[in-house]
């Protein structure tokens, strides 16, 4: 058959196929109509559907039957709506490209070749007999990212499927046209990678499933051993696998596990924002995504205030190198290791026999009960009683002391002071409130002295109530002062980040290296806030997180298998510049963990691959993807006019190639502002993005690096190469990870030398002016 025919006979099949989704949109559409008139028809007669009667406890009972059936009959309506718009948006969506691949497999043995259509998810025919596309999840699809024509086999449920492949073909269909047609071998083809690779960058990460190479497949499928590890160069795209595996196992163990049984941690609210678009793109609902910062703000609850890691950062990139700063990277470093912990543990465990401080309970001025009774009730309970049983039992005598105290209290002046300024609203509500609760008493409620006594103990509880929250969380210890003691007892840091870590927390702040091993020693004591109903965690930039924390995780998702991934060629913070990273194996056991590597980048031209991976140890590793731009460029000017004057004509170069995004990305928070300052004063239309950006847009972007993690920008410009800039083995992992963001150009300008970090890179790689 002639390449012409074929063609036209694989545009013939798209048409068909899109005629079935056509047919099938109109279909769902009317039956969508239907469930939501019953949705709207069932919300608008919700109470009239319901027989609501509590005089009698059989009525009461009969009324609570009524309200959870027609509540239990609204969810499964809504639920069924739910259904039904999801199908119609995928269908929608595949209406215009309804598939990217095609296998032909013949099994061993068998007689028929199937023709396998791959595309973002299952199609039936219009009689629902036959598949005209297979999702790119099920198990026959794993053929087209993992072999070659030729002998082939795949895993099923009933075990493994052997036979030949015939043809492995790839598609680019937009707008229901093929556009692109190729045969191809074991990885999925340039043609497609560069169609794909070589389009504008978006503020949002995009479905890769079109492109999905076998290194990364691998990722996707795996579910062997608890923890997958994933040591990944920049722009190999192992955030973007990480989805599309999180896409797979809600697909694979869809009657096991949900959405809400997983969960991201992500560098920053910014990256959130980025990958929000990529599981709903599949069909699927997003994951509840996080990062650590949040969840510490989340337990801090206010509680004390905290340095978060970028300030933790900028000072560390900033600060003179006195011995303030060497003492602070001691701190930074030592807390950081699994030996702390260790140090953490032993002070716990003391605090079982001694040591533990609690604070009064006061009302209204005057001691409840002393922190000295608290401590006595503490340690005289059973010392083989476990340290947060005993604070439950301490809890509840203390509930006890308050309610007892409460009596007292009732027949004080105060209260009577009180009930004269209620206003009318509030005495009529406490009235009703009391009316209803002695309904049927044999007192009379008219009794002037029952009505009194009824408000006082209303008034009084109503201000004991915030007190008796605070036992019940156990806000009586002082944790402010347990942590400032374990810098009285022995640890590894030296005298000099003892005091400074003391006077620190004494004056109500905690150092970001502090942070952890607080909330650890905190749940050591009063028990471990865990997360059992997450059954899959995925920890992306890995290389930020050091040993402690990352025992403080396993913690906190004791059941939990770990999709962790990371670039220790990017690894910015102070503390990994010793310890062990996420991605080394001297964290896990051998036998519970797996190691993958992606050593070839997608993200930039080969032109900025090469340049970037002299810059790294081992970067001699790293294959670029034979995507073709200009070298990159080195400009030094003179003075502070000229460069500004250089970086606006680079802007205005780089705009009119219509890059949808332009970076320029700083060392520091500090020297961004310099960058955005002097924009905005030649009426360059910047947007600066700090800590507390939360969305990632259009434009040009002027950004501290070390937000600029995991994201991709068309050009970038890097605002101060300076070797007094970028000079420290810290400085090295910023200057990488600032250089490949880039997709298609990269600029480095300065005023002075240039950092040592380009010196050391053959001069062939970049162009100099």
């Amino acid at each position: 058959m002639s390449p012409k025919n074929e063609w036209e006979r694989e545009q013939e099949r798209v048409d068909g196929v899109i005629e079935d989704i056509e047919q099938k949109i109109e279909g769902i559409e009317d039956r969508a109509g239907d469930v939501k008139e019953e949705v709207i028809g069932l919300r608008e007669t919700f109470w009239e559907d319901v027989t609501v009667n509590i005089d009698e406890p059989d009525d009461i009972m009969e009324t609570y039957n009524s309200l959870r059936q027609q509540a239990e009959l609204l969810g499964e309506r809504e639920r069924s709506h739910k259904h039904v718009y999801d199908q119609l948006k995928t269908l929608r969506r595949m209406k215009h490209s309804p598939y990217f691949g095609r296998v032909d497999f013949t099994e061993d043995n068998g007689h028929e070749t199937d023709q396998v259509y791959i595309g973002i998810s299952s199609l039936m025919d219009r009689n629902d007999e036959n598949f005209l596309v297979y999702d790119w999840r099920a198990p026959i699809s794993s053929l087209y990212y993992d072999y070659s024509p030729g002998p082939a086999e795949y895993e099923t449920p009933e075990g493994t499927i052997e036979g030949n492949m015939d043809v492995k073909r790839q598609y680019i269909i937009r707008q229901g046209q093929i556009k692109g047609m190729f045969d191809t071998g074991i990885t999925i083809g340039d043609e497609l990678l560069q169609e794909v690779l070589g389009g504008h960058a978006n503020t949002q990460m995009k479905s890769i499933v079109a492109t999905i190479q076998k290194e990364q497949n691998q990722i996707i499928r795996y579910d062997e051993r608890p923890y997958l590890v994933v040591q990944g160069v920049a722009g190999s795209g192992k955030t973007s696998a990480a989805l599309q595996r999180v896409a797979y196992l809600l697909y694979q163990y869809r009657t096991k596990i949900t959405a809400d049984q997983m969960m991201l941690f992500s560098p920053n609210p910014m990256f959130n924002s980025y990958v929000a678009n990529v599981l709903p793109e599949l069909g699927e609902e997003n994951i509840e995504q996080t990062t650590f910062q949040e969840y510490m703000a989340y337990r801090l609850e206010s509680r004390l205030h905290f340095e978060d890691a970028y300030d933790q950062l900028e000072y560390l990139l900033t600060a003179d190198q006195t011995d303030a700063y060497k003492t602070r990277l001691e701190s930074v470093q030592y807390k950081a290791t699994l030996q702390f912990k260790h140090d953490v543990d032993e002070y716990a465990e003391s605090l079982s026999k001694d040591g533990l401080v609690f604070k009064n309970i006061k009302f209204r001025g005057s001691t409840i009960v002393s922190k000295k009774n608290i401590y006595d009730y503490f340690y005289n309970l059973d010392p083989f009683i476990s340290m947060p049983n005993k604070l439950e039992m301490v809890n509840e005598w203390l509930i006890q002391q308050v309610e007892a105290y409460e009596k007292k209290e009732r027949s004080k002046e105060w209260v009577d002071e009180e009930i004269e300024l209620l206003g009318k609203e509030e005495l009529l509500k406490i009235h009703q409130k009391l009316q209803a609760g002695y309904r049927g008493n044999s007192e009379t409620f008219d009794d002037a002295v029952l009505e009194r006594r009824l408000l006082s103990k209303a008034i009084v509880k109503k201000y004991t109530k915030p007190i008796k929250r605070k036992i019940e969380e156990l806000k009586f210890l002082n944790m402010k002062a347990i942590y400032t003691a374990l810098f009285h007892s022995e640890t590894g840091l030296s005298e000099k980040a003892t005091k400074v870590t003391r006077e620190n927390i004494e004056s109500g702040n905690l150092f970001y290296e502090d942070v952890t091993p607080f909330l650890y020693l905190e749940d050591l004591i009063k028990g471990t806030h865990v997360y059992n109903h997450i059954r899959y965690l995925f920890i992306d930039e890995a290389q930020d997180y050091s040993p402690f924390q990352f025992a403080f995780l396993k913690k906190l998702f004791p059941y939990s298998r770990m999709t962790i991934l990371g670039d220790y060629n990017q690894a910015i913070y102070a503390h990994t510049l010793h310890a062990p990273s996420l991605l080394s194996e001297d964290l896990y056991k051998e036998e519970r963990a797996e190691y993958m590597t992606l050593l070839r980048s997608y993200r930039s031209t080969r032109q900025i691959i090469e340049f970037t991976k002299g810059m790294i140890p081992g970067g001699e590793a790293i294959e670029p993807f034979n995507r073709e731009g200009s070298l990159p460029s080195v400009i030094r000017t003179d003075d502070q006019n000229v460069h500004q004057a250089t970086l606006i004509k680079e802007l205005y170069r780089l705009g009119e190639k219509k890059y949808d995004t332009i970076a320029i990305i700083c060392k520091t928070a500090e020297e961004s502002r310099e960058a955005y300052e002097l924009l905005t004063s030649c009426d360059i239309p910047v947007r600066l993005m700090d800590k507390d950006t939360y969305t990632f847009t259009k434009g040009i972007l002027v950004i501290p690096v070390y937000l600029a993690k995991g994201i991709e920008f068309d050009a970038v410009v890097l605002y101060n190469a300076s070797d007094k800039n970028y000079q420290h083995q810290l400085d090295r992992k910023l200057f990488y990870t600032a250089c490949t963001r880039a997709m298609h150009e990269l600029t480095l300008m300065t005023m002075e030398e240039p950092s040592r970090f380009i010196q050391e890179i053959s001069s062939d790689s970049y162009t100099y002016k």
